[in-house]
């Protein structure tokens, strides 16, 4: 198996790029896929409309995880393993969702899904980072948080029409299939990085994310603003499915998903928002 080198001279192909906003997508899909399920999901297991937000909390709670627990593994462990470790895993979770038969097993599953969506995604992301010329970095980047963004809006398209025509076990038998089309092309395309050399035990490892977020005031400021947006996201759309699928209303699963196209242009913007950042532009660009 030939592997393309780690440390390019030269600009990294497109359609590597490509593969990077894809998978990036296809991976972050599997955490909102449930979103404009909410409903049927209630129905289905007997969950109160006042509880069935459990369900998207915990997904997000799986976020968390992925991001204190799995992300930092790839300081340590070879990436290109984990992610194929994750990718399997992730589609095992996804099946598991799609034949629970009570609301316990549905909450675990999704917890897993959570988990190991944003941890393929965060790892495609720093991979992706990883692998880039320095001055091609914003691009590649941003264009794999493009894939991010385009992800999240189709995930509700996507899920509202495959439930209004297989219902929501279908759904994630679909999500389980797309992660095993993307998964060949994954493997023999991702370029190969050098050998991890930390010799950072696994706690020390995760304690030094809390030393970095102390020191690094750039760390502090991001991350207060991914926090304020990441809870408005998820707010929106935990009230929103159920008001819209109840009379007056009575509007369909695909109906609701297609809301999700409303943020087309923060899809749209990613890209550009990496190019300005490699031009020097990157607070000017954060700010507006």
């Amino acid at each position: 198996m030939s592997l393309t080198s780690a440390l390019p001279s030269a600009d990294m192909p497109r359609s590597m790029v490509w593969l990077f906003a894809t998978a990036s997508g296809l991976s972050v899909a599997n955490v909102y896929y449930a979103q404009p399920l909410l409903d049927a999901l209630a129905n289905d297991f007997g969950i109160s409309h006042a509880a069935v937000g459990g369900v998207v909390t915990a997904t997000q709670i799986g976020c968390a995880l992925a991001l204190l627990l799995v992300v930092p593994l790839g300081d340590k462990v070879d990436r290109r393993r984990l992610m194929a470790v994750q990718l399997i895993a992730l589609v095992v979770a996804l099946v598991s969702v799609s034949m629970a038969q009570s609301s316990s097993a549905l909450l675990i599953g999704m917890l897993a899904t959570g988990m190991l969506g944003t941890a393929m995604t965060q790892g495609l992301i720093a991979y992706a980072a990883s692998a880039a010329s320095p001055h091609e970095q914003g691009r590649v980047v941003g264009a794999a948080q493009g894939g991010v963004f385009t992800g999240l809006l189709l995930a509700r398209v996507f899920a509202g029409g495959i439930s209004d025509i297989a219902g929501w076990h279908g759904v994630y038998l679909c999500a389980a299939a797309l992660m095993l089309m993307i998964a060949l092309p994954l493997w023999w395309r991702l370029p190969a990085l050098p050998a991890v050399t930390a010799t950072m035990s696994y706690p020390r490892l995760i304690g030094s994310m809390l030393t970095l977020l102390r020191q690094e005031k750039v760390l502090q400021i991001r991350g207060v603003l991914a926090l304020l947006m990441f809870a408005s996201f998820n707010i929106f759309w935990s009230a929103l499915v159920l008001p819209l699928s109840a009379p007056p209303f009575n509007f369909s699963h695909t109906a609701i998903g297609a809301f999700g196209l409303a943020g087309a242009a923060g899809a749209l913007a990613a890209g550009r928002a990496g190019r300005w950042a490699d031009r020097g532009y990157a607070q000017r660009t954060s700010a507006a």
